[in-house]
Protein backbone atom coordinates (compact mmCIF):
# COMPACT_ATOMS: atom_id res chain seq x y z
CA UNK A 1 0.00 0.00 0.00
CA UNK A 2 1.43 3.51 -0.84
CA UNK A 3 -0.04 5.90 1.06
CA UNK A 4 1.16 9.73 0.61
CA UNK A 5 1.83 12.03 3.87
CA UNK A 6 1.12 16.09 3.24
CA UNK A 7 1.82 18.99 5.50
CA UNK A 8 0.67 22.02 4.00
CA UNK A 9 1.78 25.11 5.92
CA UNK A 10 0.38 28.87 5.36
CA UNK A 11 3.39 28.98 2.66
CA UNK A 12 4.66 25.40 2.03
CA UNK A 13 3.79 21.86 1.68
CA UNK A 14 5.95 19.07 3.20
CA UNK A 15 5.63 15.69 1.91
CA UNK A 16 6.82 11.96 1.79
CA UNK A 17 5.62 8.69 -0.19
CA UNK A 18 5.55 5.74 1.79
CA UNK A 19 5.31 1.87 0.86
CA UNK A 20 3.82 1.12 4.01
CA UNK A 21 4.81 -3.04 3.81
CA UNK A 22 7.99 -2.12 4.98
CA UNK A 23 7.67 1.56 5.69
CA UNK A 24 10.44 2.76 3.12
CA UNK A 25 10.15 6.13 1.92
CA UNK A 26 10.12 6.43 -1.63
CA UNK A 27 10.32 9.95 -2.03
CA UNK A 28 9.98 12.99 -0.51
CA UNK A 29 10.67 16.58 -0.74
CA UNK A 30 8.98 20.40 -0.10
CA UNK A 31 7.38 23.13 -1.61
CA UNK A 32 7.97 26.85 -0.13
CA UNK A 33 7.43 30.37 -0.97
CA UNK A 34 3.89 29.97 -1.90
CA UNK A 35 2.88 33.02 -3.42
CA UNK A 36 5.93 34.66 -3.76
CA UNK A 37 8.18 34.90 -7.12
CA UNK A 38 11.18 32.18 -6.07
CA UNK A 39 8.39 29.76 -5.18
CA UNK A 40 9.77 26.31 -5.42
CA UNK A 41 9.79 22.55 -5.46
CA UNK A 42 12.52 20.41 -3.64
CA UNK A 43 12.76 16.88 -4.37
CA UNK A 44 14.91 15.21 -1.95
CA UNK A 45 15.81 11.37 -4.00
CA UNK A 46 17.02 8.26 -2.78
CA UNK A 47 20.84 9.00 -3.57
CA UNK A 48 20.37 12.43 -1.01
CA UNK A 49 20.52 14.38 -4.39
CA UNK A 50 18.00 17.60 -4.35
CA UNK A 51 16.65 18.11 -6.78
CA UNK A 52 15.55 21.54 -7.32
CA UNK A 53 11.92 23.06 -9.53
CA UNK A 54 11.14 26.54 -9.81
CA UNK A 55 7.74 27.97 -11.22
CA UNK A 56 5.27 30.55 -10.09
CA UNK A 57 2.91 28.68 -7.56
CA UNK A 58 0.63 30.96 -6.58
CA UNK A 59 -1.67 28.79 -4.45
CA UNK A 60 -2.10 25.11 -2.52
CA UNK A 61 -3.18 23.44 -5.86
CA UNK A 62 -0.62 24.56 -7.92
CA UNK A 63 1.85 22.80 -5.57
CA UNK A 64 0.02 19.68 -4.71
CA UNK A 65 0.17 19.59 -8.70
CA UNK A 66 3.76 19.86 -8.85
CA UNK A 67 4.56 16.79 -6.47
CA UNK A 68 1.83 14.19 -7.85
CA UNK A 69 3.86 15.34 -11.29
CA UNK A 70 7.14 15.00 -9.72
CA UNK A 71 6.39 11.54 -8.54
CA UNK A 72 5.43 10.12 -12.13
CA UNK A 73 8.48 12.18 -13.77
CA UNK A 74 10.84 9.38 -15.70
CA UNK A 75 13.93 11.56 -14.29
CA UNK A 76 12.99 11.76 -10.33
CA UNK A 77 9.83 10.02 -10.22
CA UNK A 78 8.70 6.72 -8.40
CA UNK A 79 5.41 5.77 -9.45
CA UNK A 80 4.06 4.72 -13.42
CA UNK A 81 0.51 6.47 -12.83
CA UNK A 82 -1.07 8.56 -9.85
CA UNK A 83 -3.26 5.63 -9.22
CA UNK A 84 -0.89 3.44 -6.84
CA UNK A 85 -1.39 6.11 -4.63
CA UNK A 86 -4.01 4.44 -2.14
CA UNK A 87 -4.83 7.07 0.35
CA UNK A 88 -3.46 10.66 1.65
CA UNK A 89 -2.44 11.61 5.78
CA UNK A 90 -2.59 15.06 6.76
CA UNK A 91 -1.44 16.62 9.26
CA UNK A 92 -3.77 18.95 10.77
CA UNK A 93 -2.90 20.68 14.01
CA UNK A 94 -6.29 21.67 15.53
CA UNK A 95 -8.66 19.08 16.42
CA UNK A 96 -10.24 21.22 19.44
CA UNK A 97 -12.48 18.81 21.41
CA UNK A 98 -13.72 17.48 18.71
CA UNK A 99 -11.31 14.81 17.70
CA UNK A 100 -9.82 12.27 20.48
CA UNK A 101 -7.90 10.65 17.16
CA UNK A 102 -7.43 10.63 13.46
CA UNK A 103 -10.49 10.27 11.26
CA UNK A 104 -11.34 9.63 7.29
CA UNK A 105 -12.25 12.77 6.06
CA UNK A 106 -15.60 13.62 5.08
CA UNK A 107 -17.36 17.10 4.13
CA UNK A 108 -18.57 17.04 7.64
CA UNK A 109 -15.10 16.51 9.31
CA UNK A 110 -13.61 19.46 6.88
CA UNK A 111 -16.64 21.58 8.46
CA UNK A 112 -15.51 20.74 11.76
CA UNK A 113 -11.78 21.75 10.89
CA UNK A 114 -12.79 24.98 9.72
CA UNK A 115 -14.75 25.48 12.92
CA UNK A 116 -11.38 25.02 14.68
CA UNK A 117 -9.72 27.49 12.01
CA UNK A 118 -10.03 29.89 14.45
CA UNK A 119 -7.89 28.33 17.64
CA UNK A 120 -5.37 28.00 14.97
CA UNK A 121 -6.01 30.59 12.01
CA UNK A 122 -2.45 30.26 10.58
CA UNK A 123 -2.66 25.94 10.15
CA UNK A 124 -5.90 24.95 9.84
CA UNK A 125 -7.26 26.98 6.76
CA UNK A 126 -3.64 25.52 4.88
CA UNK A 127 -4.08 22.20 6.06
CA UNK A 128 -7.77 22.45 4.53
CA UNK A 129 -6.19 23.67 1.21
CA UNK A 130 -4.11 20.66 1.10
CA UNK A 131 -6.96 18.24 1.72
CA UNK A 132 -9.29 20.32 -0.89
CA UNK A 133 -6.25 20.47 -3.75
CA UNK A 134 -5.87 16.36 -3.38
CA UNK A 135 -9.79 16.49 -4.00
CA UNK A 136 -9.46 18.36 -6.83
CA UNK A 137 -6.13 16.23 -8.11
CA UNK A 138 -6.99 13.06 -7.08
CA UNK A 139 -10.70 12.90 -7.10
CA UNK A 140 -11.80 9.41 -5.19
CA UNK A 141 -8.61 8.66 -3.34
CA UNK A 142 -9.99 7.94 0.59
CA UNK A 143 -7.85 10.96 3.16
CA UNK A 144 -7.09 10.45 6.71
CA UNK A 145 -6.72 13.75 9.26
CA UNK A 146 -4.28 13.34 12.20
CA UNK A 147 -4.55 15.87 14.31
CA UNK A 148 -1.82 17.51 16.66
CA UNK A 149 -3.87 17.86 19.58
CA UNK A 150 -5.73 14.31 19.38
CA UNK A 151 -2.88 12.60 21.24
CA UNK A 152 -3.59 15.32 24.21
CA UNK A 153 -7.67 14.71 24.87
CA UNK A 154 -6.78 12.06 27.58
CA UNK A 155 -5.73 15.20 29.99
CA UNK A 156 -8.09 15.22 32.81
CA UNK A 157 -10.11 18.53 33.04
CA UNK A 158 -7.92 19.67 35.81
CA UNK A 159 -4.89 19.30 33.57
CA UNK A 160 -6.69 21.28 30.94
CA UNK A 161 -9.12 24.20 32.31
CA UNK A 162 -7.72 27.35 33.25
CA UNK A 163 -8.90 28.96 35.90
CA UNK A 164 -10.56 31.37 34.59
CA UNK A 165 -14.44 31.94 35.05
CA UNK A 166 -16.00 29.11 33.70
CA UNK A 167 -17.86 30.74 31.51
CA UNK A 168 -15.02 31.64 29.20
CA UNK A 169 -14.86 27.63 28.85
CA UNK A 170 -18.17 27.04 28.06
CA UNK A 171 -18.33 29.97 25.24
CA UNK A 172 -14.95 29.42 23.46
CA UNK A 173 -13.38 26.27 25.04
CA UNK A 174 -10.67 28.17 26.34
CA UNK A 175 -8.77 25.13 27.56
CA UNK A 176 -4.99 23.48 27.46
CA UNK A 177 -5.46 21.90 24.31
CA UNK A 178 -1.16 21.12 23.37
CA UNK A 179 0.30 20.15 20.69
CA UNK A 180 3.26 18.04 18.90
CA UNK A 181 0.55 15.58 19.68
CA UNK A 182 1.49 12.51 16.72
CA UNK A 183 5.58 13.53 17.81
CA UNK A 184 4.44 12.74 21.05
CA UNK A 185 2.65 10.02 20.64
CA UNK A 186 5.14 8.11 18.51
CA UNK A 187 8.21 8.55 19.99
CA UNK A 188 6.09 7.65 23.50
CA UNK A 189 5.39 4.24 21.92
CA UNK A 190 8.51 3.88 20.37
CA UNK A 191 10.71 4.31 23.31
CA UNK A 192 8.86 1.10 24.88
CA UNK A 193 9.40 -1.40 21.51
CA UNK A 194 12.95 0.04 21.78
CA UNK A 195 13.47 -1.04 25.62
CA UNK A 196 10.97 -3.97 25.47
CA UNK A 197 8.57 -3.27 28.03
CA UNK A 198 4.90 -2.25 27.72
CA UNK A 199 3.35 1.12 28.10
CA UNK A 200 1.26 0.33 30.72
CA UNK A 201 2.48 0.72 34.55
CA UNK A 202 5.28 3.15 32.39
CA UNK A 203 5.62 6.88 33.36
CA UNK A 204 6.90 8.95 30.63
CA UNK A 205 8.24 12.45 29.70
CA UNK A 206 8.79 13.45 26.56
CA UNK A 207 10.62 16.79 24.92
CA UNK A 208 10.24 17.28 21.91
CA UNK A 209 13.08 20.26 21.63
CA UNK A 210 13.15 22.53 18.18
CA UNK A 211 12.54 25.51 16.81
CA UNK A 212 8.94 24.89 18.16
CA UNK A 213 9.03 22.98 22.21
CA UNK A 214 6.72 20.73 24.15
CA UNK A 215 7.23 18.20 26.90
CA UNK A 216 4.10 15.64 27.88
CA UNK A 217 3.51 13.29 31.02
CA UNK A 218 2.17 10.49 29.73
CA UNK A 219 1.38 7.50 31.79
CA UNK A 220 0.00 4.11 30.65
CA UNK A 221 0.28 5.03 27.49
CA UNK A 222 -2.15 8.08 27.83
CA UNK A 223 -1.42 12.14 28.02
CA UNK A 224 -1.76 13.22 31.35
CA UNK A 225 -0.31 16.57 31.04
CA UNK A 226 1.74 19.05 28.53
CA UNK A 227 2.91 22.28 27.68
CA UNK A 228 1.73 23.83 24.72
CA UNK A 229 -1.81 25.50 25.92
CA UNK A 230 -4.96 26.63 23.20
CA UNK A 231 -2.45 27.71 21.40
CA UNK A 232 1.38 26.71 20.44
CA UNK A 233 2.56 30.26 22.55
CA UNK A 234 2.46 28.90 26.14
CA UNK A 235 4.98 26.39 28.04
CA UNK A 236 8.65 25.91 27.17
CA UNK A 237 10.63 28.98 25.61
CA UNK A 238 11.36 28.32 21.73
CA UNK A 239 13.50 29.34 18.65
CA UNK A 240 10.82 32.85 18.30
CA UNK A 241 8.17 32.23 20.89
CA UNK A 242 8.64 33.37 24.33
CA UNK A 243 7.00 30.07 26.25
CA UNK A 244 5.00 31.03 29.70
CA UNK A 245 4.72 34.94 30.31
CA UNK A 246 3.19 36.61 32.95
CA UNK A 247 -0.46 38.20 31.74
CA UNK A 248 0.63 40.74 33.62
CA UNK A 249 3.79 41.52 31.26
CA UNK A 250 1.31 41.26 28.47
CA UNK A 251 -0.81 44.01 29.39
CA UNK A 252 1.76 46.56 30.70
CA UNK A 253 4.12 45.75 27.18
CA UNK A 254 0.74 46.26 24.91
CA UNK A 255 0.04 49.60 26.92
CA UNK A 256 3.70 51.26 27.06
CA UNK A 257 4.61 50.20 23.48
CA UNK A 258 0.88 51.01 22.19
CA UNK A 259 0.51 47.24 20.71
CA UNK A 260 -2.78 45.99 18.97
CA UNK A 261 -3.67 42.45 19.89
CA UNK A 262 -1.97 41.36 16.54
CA UNK A 263 1.12 43.15 17.16
CA UNK A 264 1.58 41.14 20.51
CA UNK A 265 0.92 38.17 19.06
CA UNK A 266 3.58 38.68 16.20
CA UNK A 267 5.66 39.82 19.09
CA UNK A 268 5.52 36.63 21.57
CA UNK A 269 5.24 34.51 18.38
CA UNK A 270 7.87 35.42 16.05
CA UNK A 271 10.58 37.87 18.10
CA UNK A 272 10.79 36.08 21.07
CA UNK A 273 12.22 32.93 22.50
CA UNK A 274 15.72 32.38 21.65
CA UNK A 275 15.70 35.26 18.74
CA UNK A 276 14.42 37.93 21.26
CA UNK A 277 16.91 37.02 24.11
CA UNK A 278 20.31 36.44 21.92
CA UNK A 279 19.53 38.84 19.45
CA UNK A 280 21.68 36.73 17.63
CA UNK A 281 19.27 33.74 15.63
CA UNK A 282 17.09 31.31 16.59
CA UNK A 283 18.84 28.28 15.82
CA UNK A 284 20.73 26.35 18.35
CA UNK A 285 23.76 25.85 15.77
CA UNK A 286 23.98 29.24 15.64
CA UNK A 287 23.34 30.54 19.58
CA UNK A 288 26.27 27.97 20.56
CA UNK A 289 28.75 29.40 17.54
CA UNK A 290 27.73 32.76 19.67
CA UNK A 291 28.37 31.30 23.07
CA UNK A 292 31.68 30.12 21.91
CA UNK A 293 32.48 33.66 20.90
CA UNK A 294 31.83 34.92 23.82
CA UNK A 295 28.58 36.72 23.38
CA UNK A 296 26.49 36.99 26.85
CA UNK A 297 23.19 37.35 25.08
CA UNK A 298 23.25 34.17 23.53
CA UNK A 299 24.65 32.41 26.66
CA UNK A 300 21.82 33.68 28.71
CA UNK A 301 18.95 32.56 26.08
CA UNK A 302 20.61 29.42 26.07
CA UNK A 303 20.91 29.10 29.97
CA UNK A 304 17.01 29.69 29.90
CA UNK A 305 16.17 27.62 27.24
CA UNK A 306 17.66 24.35 29.41
CA UNK A 307 16.33 25.82 32.85
CA UNK A 308 12.43 25.89 31.50
CA UNK A 309 12.93 21.88 29.62
CA UNK A 310 14.41 20.71 33.09
CA UNK A 311 11.38 22.91 35.00
CA UNK A 312 9.34 21.23 33.11
CA UNK A 313 10.51 17.59 33.52
CA UNK A 314 10.66 17.95 36.99
CA UNK A 315 7.32 19.54 37.34
CA UNK A 316 5.65 16.57 35.35
CA UNK A 317 7.94 13.36 37.70
CA UNK A 318 6.00 15.59 40.90
CA UNK A 319 2.39 15.39 39.02
CA UNK A 320 2.60 11.85 38.11
CA UNK A 321 4.46 10.32 41.44
CA UNK A 322 8.32 10.08 39.72
CA UNK A 323 8.90 9.11 36.18
CA UNK A 324 10.52 5.67 34.52
CA UNK A 325 11.50 7.47 31.30
CA UNK A 326 12.95 10.66 30.03
CA UNK A 327 12.72 10.60 25.85
CA UNK A 328 14.32 13.77 23.71
CA UNK A 329 13.32 14.36 20.38
CA UNK A 330 12.80 17.01 17.78
CA UNK A 331 15.66 19.19 15.74
CA UNK A 332 17.73 19.94 19.14
CA UNK A 333 16.93 16.91 21.72
CA UNK A 334 17.70 14.32 18.86
CA UNK A 335 20.98 16.23 17.75
CA UNK A 336 22.73 18.39 20.64
CA UNK A 337 24.47 16.69 23.19
CA UNK A 338 25.30 19.60 25.32
CA UNK A 339 22.08 20.93 25.37
CA UNK A 340 20.80 17.60 26.56
CA UNK A 341 23.81 16.89 28.88
CA UNK A 342 22.71 19.97 30.26
CA UNK A 343 19.13 19.14 30.62
CA UNK A 344 19.98 16.23 32.24
CA UNK A 345 22.32 17.29 35.23
CA UNK A 346 20.94 17.09 38.85
CA UNK A 347 18.25 14.74 37.62
CA UNK A 348 20.12 12.25 40.40
CA UNK A 349 17.49 13.33 42.72
CA UNK A 350 14.69 11.38 40.26
CA UNK A 351 17.11 8.52 39.99
CA UNK A 352 18.52 9.53 36.15
CA UNK A 353 22.12 9.20 35.27
CA UNK A 354 23.40 10.74 32.50
CA UNK A 355 25.97 8.61 30.87
CA UNK A 356 28.39 11.80 29.69
CA UNK A 357 29.99 9.67 27.21
CA UNK A 358 27.05 8.20 25.38
CA UNK A 359 25.37 11.35 25.20
CA UNK A 360 28.01 12.75 23.27
CA UNK A 361 28.23 9.81 20.73
CA UNK A 362 24.69 10.19 19.80
CA UNK A 363 23.00 12.16 17.11
CA UNK A 364 19.70 11.57 15.68
CA UNK A 365 19.56 8.04 16.20
CA UNK A 366 17.71 5.65 18.38
CA UNK A 367 20.18 5.17 21.89
CA UNK A 368 20.03 5.07 25.68
CA UNK A 369 21.99 7.58 27.19
CA UNK A 370 21.91 7.17 31.08
CA UNK A 371 24.12 4.35 32.84
CA UNK A 372 23.47 1.14 33.52
CA UNK A 373 22.92 1.76 37.45
CA UNK A 374 20.06 4.74 36.26
CA UNK A 375 16.70 3.58 37.48
CA UNK A 376 15.23 6.19 35.29
CA UNK A 377 16.43 5.33 31.09
CA UNK A 378 17.15 8.67 29.47
CA UNK A 379 16.73 7.84 25.51
CA UNK A 380 16.82 9.62 22.15
CA UNK A 381 13.96 8.67 19.80
CA UNK A 382 14.20 10.60 16.18
CA UNK A 383 10.65 11.40 15.63
CA UNK A 384 8.74 10.36 12.93
CA UNK A 385 5.32 12.20 12.39
CA UNK A 386 5.00 11.37 9.13
CA UNK A 387 5.29 7.36 9.37
CA UNK A 388 2.90 7.78 12.04
CA UNK A 389 0.31 9.73 10.15
CA UNK A 390 0.60 6.70 7.41
CA UNK A 391 0.44 4.16 10.08
CA UNK A 392 -3.02 5.82 11.06
CA UNK A 393 -4.16 6.25 7.60
CA UNK A 394 -2.53 2.30 6.71
CA UNK A 395 -5.33 1.71 9.65
CA UNK A 396 -8.32 3.83 9.26
CA UNK A 397 -8.67 2.88 4.84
Amino acid sequence: MKILVLNCGSSSIKYKLFEMEDHSILAQGLVEKIGLSDANLQVKLPNGEKVKIEQPIHEHTVGIEMILHALIDDKIGCLKSLQEIQAVGHRVVHGGEKFNQSVIITPEVKAMIEQCAELAPLHNPANLKGIEAIEKTLPGVPQVAVFDTAFHQTMPDYAYMYALPYELYEKYAIRRYGFHGTSHRYVSGRVCEFLGVPPQGKRIITAHIGNGGSCAAIMDGKCVDTSMGLTPIEGLMMGTRSGDLDLGAATFIMDKEKMTTQQFSNLVNKQSGLLGVSGVSSDGRDIAAAVAAGNHRADLARKMFIYRVRKYIGAYAAAMGGVDIIVFTGGIGENDAYTRGEIAKGFEYLGAELDVEKNQSVHAIESVISTDNSRVRLVVIPTDEELMIASDTAHLI
